[in-house]
């Protein structure tokens, strides 16, 4: 009867502990969707500043070169964290 007992208890734990090893790897996988996604629209957000400022006016401006300046060194940040996620998986 004990044996029966702890053999239950073990299923039961065991059930458990396999749906929360499943649910924390979903959100694991939808944050890293999300980053990748924020990634992409930060890069192209650059991209797109930089054609629209192809005479670097808005770069030389004091406020507005500001946030340029800012967004880029953002972009670049992800894209040294991207690669460096792709370097450790491999």
């Amino acid at each position: 009867m004990l044996v029966e007992i702890l053999l239950g208890i073990f299923i039961v734990a065991s059930i458990i502990e396999v749906y929360v090893i499943f649910n924390l790897t979903r959100k694991s996988e939808m944050l890293e969707t999300w980053i990748e996604d924020f990634s992409d629209r930060m890069y192209r957000a650059y991209n797109d500043m930089k054609v629209i400022d192809a005479k670097g006016v808005f770069e030389a401006d004091d406020e507005v070169g500001e946030v340029f300046t800012q967004l880029r060194d953002i972009t670049e940040q992800l894209s040294t964290i991207g690669l460096e996620e792709q370097e450790s998986a491999s």
